[in-house]
């Protein structure tokens, strides 16, 4: 096949696989190249061939046999492919397909939705980030009930570890390590200075407090209900957390996460966050946290702000807010969901700006992240 005809492939497979995106297929740029591989392996004057070449790699969940053969129909309705081994082949069309309107309101709520059937958001692509609002939301599938389970033990391990982690200081108590000397002295002079009783001394609990901030913008869209549900599962699990989310403005969502139920929390969250999988401006989200929250930071704060860093702001204001807040957090972690893929490096503007003001950099990819992330949270 010569290479016009071979550009002339690729770019036809590439529209129809955005015609199916957009209205709700997942088709990801391995199905993409997966589909343009298929093609060039089977006749492509056979229409039957070509239509079942791409069901079987593009088509994978029995909800998207109806979509794709309505598409397929509308996409490939002239017989264009017939001439692509020809000495003169023709462009195929541009797809005849509207993209769908978008939801008017969050649609979070759907993420629970136990009719929903489970998919891999590993293999998704990225979007890009905009300095723009976007006031409706995409309406997001859920994990399967095995993964949902196993994220909240996740969380619960994580915050009872927390709750575990000893200070430097030491308390009387019960039982401990050692015999508090003063206290079981003191205790003897009614016993005629025989120590009777042992007093103990065990070390205090850390009085850790959490702030939370994480990214929902457009370019986060992989992970945020993955986040969202550890979140939520982190806040009922640890008391002392104050969740807040931002794109392209802050929003604090400690009291909506904390409704008794995950679908209850996500309808709140659904109200009061009007800029779900909108722009990116982290500078001015973090710049905002810093001047009406700051109260709820000091030396025994940990700051975890979970963003790929994507930024559409001023790198200086990212730097600066950051800045400010590290010097009056006890620690500033800062969780990238991209930091999990082999040969990422953070070369955004956005993270060169923040890396500086950072204690721990550390991945959120997967579960197996999150549970490394208990050793970073001491003070």
């Amino acid at each position: 096949m010569s290479t016009s005809t071979d550009t002339t492939l690729v770019a036809t497979v590439v529209r129809f696989c955005r015609a199916l995106r957009e209205h709700g297929v997942l088709v990801t740029p391995a199905e993409t190249i997966a589909a343009t591989r298929a093609l060039l392996e089977i006749d492509l004057g056979d229409r039957e061939d070509v239509y079942l070449a791409l069901r079987s790699v593009i088509a994978t969940r029995p909800e998207d046999f109806a979509i794709f053969d309505a598409l397929f129909a509308r996409f490939w309705a002239v017989p264009s492919v017939r001439d692509a081994r020809g000495p003169h082949p023709r462009v195929l069309p541009e797809p005849a397909v509207p993209p769908p309107a978008r939801a008017g309101a969050p649609m979070l709520e759907r993420w629970v939705d136990p009719d929903d059937t489970a998919r891999d958001d590993s293999r998704e692509g990225l979007r890009r980030p905009s300095d723009h609002d976007m006031l409706g939301t995409r309406d997001f599938r859920t994990f399967n009930e095995s993964e949902l389970r196993e994220l909240t033990r996740v969380a619960r391990r994580l915050a009872r570890r927390l709750r575990m982690r000893p200070s430097r200081r030491w308390t009387a108590a019960a039982r401990g390590p050692r015999v508090h000397l003063r206290r079981t002295l003191r205790g003897a002079l009614g016993t005629g200075g025989v120590p009777i009783q042992l007093v103990y001394r065990a070390r205090k609990p850390r009085r850790t407090r959490l702030v939370l901030l994480c990214d929902v913008s457009g370019s986060m869209d992989l992970y945020s209900r993955f986040l969202l549900q550890f979140l939520y599962a982190l806040q009922h699990s640890f008391a002392r957390v104050e969740t807040f989310v931002f794109a392209t403005r802050l929003s604090r969502i400690t009291e909506p996460l904390g409704a008794p139920g995950y679908r209850s929390a996500l309808e709140r969250i659904a109200r009061a966050v009007r800029d779900w999988s909108g722009g990116t401006r982290i500078g001015a989200c973090l710049e905002a946290f810093e001047r009406d929250w700051s109260r709820l930071v000091d030396r025994r704060t940990i700051v975890v702000i979970l963003s790929d860093g994507w930024d559409t702001g001023r790198p200086e204001q990212l730097g600066e807010a950051l800045r400010r807040l590290h010097r009056r957090a006890g620690r500033v972690i800062w969780l990238n969901p991209l930091l999990g893929s082999p040969g990422y490096q953070p070369l955004t503007q956005g993270m060169q700006a923040a890396l500086p003001h950072v204690d721990v950099f550390h991945a959120a990819h997967n579960l197996a992240s999150l549970e490394a992330l208990v050793r970073h949270l001491s003070l």
